[in-house]
């Protein structure tokens, strides 16, 4: 009796050693109703959030690329960011720019990156209430459309650039430009005008990852998720972040800017990406605020969330979030 008394007592202690499950992060979709040219449309993104989260990064994807970008299927326990974020304890917001994945698609010629930003700023305002911080980030020309919201509306904590810097190598932009070609003629992007643009099949690894290490499945899950962007989305990220008085001037919340070993931004007549020191140097004169901060993934290119090494910069990114005042 004795023996089966102690033998329970020593179960029910090993029970209560045992730690309680974590709850898990809940996901769901929204819909948020934005403005643009005075057309209602509507902006999708989704919205992902563990226990107790304070602070939702609000995502917005490059160039023939959607939400998924922040969410790769393919290993997403090294190249999911919204995974590695929301493990963190962040939430995460992972938009389809207008014209892409859920998002309305309105004609091509009501899109540019001002548009773009101001829709951003409508979801900014619609999440704010949820949440203590609201940070905007950004991957290429969505980063150009995150430093326009960020310097137009100052309404965010923090801005993640990532992808891009304010000096662009045309030597190499040049040519991945002139690998796309009209959505309407691609199958993989049906239902838009002749003002999008997505890649011709099989560019995207020169395009996007080089000199990166060349995965195939990475590679097809890429092609298999592409998007498009509007020809005149181009035109004002340029001018707005390099030619004229660049909008992230007027940024006065402290920036993370994270770019890998991109051929498109950095090298000849783009910034100096030779060390994070070299790169803060470089671009420190593009921004209103002193609290930049810079990180370079080495060994991968321009869409560094699908490097296998991508865990180092999501964990500073991580990192940054949570000292942010």
């Amino acid at each position: 009796m004795l023996r089966r008394i102690c033998a329970v007592f020593v179960l029910f202690a090993a029970t209560l050693c045992v730690p309680a499950p974590a709850y898990a992060t809940t996901c769901e979709d929204l819909y948020v109703p934005v403005t643009v040219a005075l057309l209602p449309q509507t902006m999708h993104g989704r919205l992902c959030a563990p226990p107790g989260a304070k602070t939702v990064v609000v995502l917005v994807p490059g160039g023939t690329y959607n939400a998924s970008y922040w969410d790769i299927g393919y290993t997403p326990e090294i190249r999911s960011f919204r995974l590695a974020t929301n493990n963190a304890g962040i939430a995460t917001l992972a938009l389809d720019r207008l014209g892409t994945g859920q998002s309305s698609k309105p004609l091509s010629t009501l899109l540019s990156a001002s548009v773009q930003a101001t829709a951003a700023h409508q979801v900014v305002q619609a999440v704010r209430p949820r949440f203590a911080k609201v940070v905007i980030g950004g991957h290429s020309i969505g980063s150009a459309m995150a430093m326009i919201e960020a310097g137009r509306y100052r309404d965010v904590d923090g801005v993640l650039v990532t992808g891009m810097t304010h000096r662009m190598n045309l030597v190499s932009v040049i040519p991945t430009l002139a690998q796309m070609h009209p959505a309407p003629l691609d199958p993989a992007t049906p239902g838009r005008d002749a003002g999008y643009l997505t890649t011709d099949p099989g560019t995207r690894y020169a395009a996007f990852h080089t000199p990166g290490p060349i995965d195939d499945a990475a590679l097809a899950y890429d092609e298999s998720t592409k998007d498009v962007f509007a020809a005149t989305e181009a035109v004002d990220s340029l001018t707005l972040t390099t030619v004229v008085i660049p909008a992230s001037r007027q940024i006065t919340a402290p920036v993370l800017l994270v770019v890998g070993d991109d051929p498109n931004f950095c090298g000849l007549l783009g910034s100096d990406c030779s060390s994070p020191a070299a790169l803060r140097a470089s671009e420190a004169p593009f921004f209103g605020t002193s609290n930049l901060q810079t990180y370079i993934l080495d060994g991968y290119g321009h869409a560094i969330n699908y490097a296998p090494t991508a865990p180092r910069y999501f964990g500073v990114v991580g990192n940054w979030l949570k000292t942010l005042p």
